[in-house]
């Protein structure tokens, strides 16, 4: 089967997104030439062009056009460049682009002429500046795409997990953890992990409060509102365990005990992944490698996304390390072709 094409969009062109870009396609680059993979970047010539001068062996990306017959690799201008842009500099042009990448990318996606949209890094607030006022990726890619809500899930390796809640205060997120809102997360995590070929996904829901609530000494939400929820799938015949505290929850995954964890909130569920995604230097506490995944489940779409930022302080610096945008793609790609058969 031919593979679909992925729109991998830019994000910041004053950022790590150009450098990335042009570091998977060189990595990429046998997966291309034999078909494997197809990628239509789209973002800003210019950027790309001016990380040339910091990318080794960077490969040839031709110019295509939205409606044309694309190759295996190549770029497509997000708009016309209307004001230079600097490296690690926030500006209202590169706002414009980040944004322009995203649309054309779901247009795309929305007419099937992408399988999936893979998402570097933006500034939030360069996009601002450009007069659209989203808080990032997720609630833009909402409004471009006419959904609700959506679910998000990290993923490094086989550590996925997705969340219930996440970006409210702590203190909101007990009356935020409601059977609804379970049930929606549990169904499209369940939905992803079948995509990712795992035909009886086991699913792990990781407790609230500590020791899952203690009997009610710690809370009730576990056993007044989690625990009637897992009750229900696990008579459905779904392979769900828990409430699992917290402490122990992603051990247990990481031992292959289960396939993914459904975390309450933010930090729960995001300083695992990172924790083991982000590789340092011991000998000098620097960052060898980013690695880790986002995956927005509940669009119309699939949208995976690096788990890492615009790092504009090593910007133009050939520092930049691809290994999350690799595996964003690779995840994507996974998720498209699952689709199709």
């Amino acid at each position: 089967m031919p593979a679909l094409p992925l729109a991998v969009t830019m994000g910041d062109p004053a950022g790590i997104g150009p450098e990335i870009m042009l570091k998977a396609a060189r990595r990429l680059a046998p997966r291309i030439a034999a078909g494997e993979l197809r990628l239509l970047f789209i973002g800003h010539r210019s950027a790309l062009a001016a990380a040339r001068a910091v990318v080794a062996d960077a490969p040839d990306i031709p110019d295509t056009a939205e409606d044309a017959d694309w190759p295996g690799l190549a770029l497509l201008a997000a708009g016309e460049e209307r004001a230079p842009i600097s490296w690690g500099e926030m500006s209202e042009e590169a706002g414009r682009f980040s944004y322009l990448a995203v649309a054309a990318a779901v247009r795309l996606a929305l007419s099937g002429r992408v399988g999936g949209i893979v998402t570097a890094p933006l500034n939030k607030e360069a996009l601002n500046r450009a007069g659209h006022k989203f808080a990032g990726h997720t609630d833009m890619l909402a409004a471009l795409t006419g959904t609700q809500s959506s679910v998000m899930l990290l993923a490094h390796g086989t550590m996925r997990v997705s969340h219930v809640t996440t970006h409210v205060a702590l203190e909101k997120v007990p009356a935020l953890i409601t059977p609804e809102r379970l049930r929606r997360t549990i169904d499209l995590t369940l939905a992803a992990l079948r995509d990712l070929g795992i035909a009886r996904p086991r699913l792990a829901i990781a407790a609230l409060n500590p020791h899952a609530g203690e009997g009610g000494l710690f809370g009730t939400q576990d056993s007044d509102v989690i625990a009637p929820v897992i009750a229900e799938y696990v008579r459905a015949g779904h392979g769900l365990t828990g409430p699992v505290p917290g402490d122990t929850v992603f051990v247990k995954l990481r031992a292959g005990q289960f396939d993914a964890v459904v975390a309450m909130y933010h930090d729960q569920g995001h300083i695992p992944v990172k924790l083991l995604g982000f590789d340092i230097d011991p000998a000098t506490g620097a960052w060898r490698a980013l690695s880790g995944i986002n995956v927005t489940l509940g669009l119309p779409i699939i949208r995976t996304s690096v788990d890492h930022g615009t790092a504009f302080d090593i910007a133009g610096t050939g520092r930049a390390n691809e290994e999350s945008l690799i595996e964003a793609i690779d995840y994507a790609a996974r998720l498209a072709r699952s689709r199709l058969t």
